[in-house]
């Protein structure tokens, strides 16, 4: 498990984190989001080790990762830049990483470059954008490390390659109990991915759930009693965040569990009820506090 407790962090007087706290449970995939400038990559740069924290504590199942040469061995990262030497091929790379990685996996290594059909003897600053991404997922992933971030990790990826790569990640995680901390901007995939969410703005965790449980208690609904509408308010028994009525029919976003937005509902009567649990795009731009336009637009 990766904990962070009260983490802060301050550049030039600017607070990037403040006192943040953030939980990745071991053998999961942990799905970091948030606006530019949020916070993202400085929490990387700390659990790497790269960066050191004004205050708070990180964590490796107990374990501190500054200057922490053992621990640093079982974490493997690709940043959202790349780098690589300008004279190395994939090849020369792999020498490095076998050298820094004492569970690296020669085998999977070969089969990854076969699968994604990369040339090992060539210098890698004559790959495209994705075939870079694809060696750094060939060697992060023979690395078998037991700690995995990822910054923008499927950027600049097709989408049959993105299939590949997540499922060597998926498998790892079920087979190896690899715990996954992942950011990135393409909401749509980290919700088919990740396991929990962590959504942070201006160096503050906003909201940490698992993500089932994200899913279950926020929905988006329709409703509508045509031309009877009950005198009493049919909604004041819920937690309605948002409400906009058109014509006789009510669009709600209602803060509850599906069967108590039923049951409070189903007392009136309605004509027209419809009920969707919201997607983690639409809990993203509701958290971050989306204007009234914004919302209206997101729930229907």
């Amino acid at each position: 498990m990766i904990s962070i407790k009260e983490l802060t962090k301050t550049f030039d007087g600017v607070t990037a984190l403040d006192r943040l706290d953030m939980t990745v449970p071991t053998a999961s995939v942990y799905g970091l989001v948030g606006t530019n400038g949020a916070g993202k990559t400085t929490i990387i740069k700390h659990l790497a080790g790269v960066l050191r924290q004004d205050s708070g504590a990180i964590d490796f199942d107990g374990q501190p990762v500054w200057e922490n040469e053992a621990l640093k061995q079982r974490i493997a990262i690709i940043p959202d830049e790349l780098y690589f030497p300008m004279t190395y091929s994939l090849r020369n790379m792999r020498e490095l990483y076998r050298g820094m990685y004492p569970a690296w996996n020669d085998e999977r290594f070969h089969e990854m470059t076969a699968t994604f059909k990369l040339d090992e003897a060539r210098r890698i600053r004559t790959f495209s954008k994705g075939m870079k991404k694809q060696a750094a997922f060939c060697l992060v992933m023979s690395a078998m490390p037991d700690y995995l971030l990822l910054d923008e990790p499927i950027d600049g990826l097709d989408p049959i390659v993105r299939k590949q790569v997540w499922k060597y990640i998926v498998d790892d995680v079920a087979a190896r109990e690899m715990s996954v901390l992942v950011s990135s901007h393409n909401l749509k995939e980290m919700e088919g991915i990740c396991d929990r969410i962590g959504i942070i703005q201006s160096g503050k965790m906003r909201l940490e759930r698992e993500m089932e449980s994200l899913r279950g208690d926020l929905h988006k609904v329709q409703v509508s009693f045509g031309k009877n509408p009950p005198a009493a308010d049919p909604y004041q028994a819920l937690n309605v965040l948002h409400k906009e009525s058109r014509g006789t029919v009510d669009l709600l976003l209602i803060g509850d569990p599906a069967d108590k937005i039923r049951e409070v509902i189903g007392q009136s009567n309605p004509v027209i009820f419809d009920m969707l649990p919201l997607t983690l795009e639409e809990v993203f731009i509701h958290e971050l506090g989306g204007d009234d336009d914004a919302i209206n637009e997101l729930l229907f």
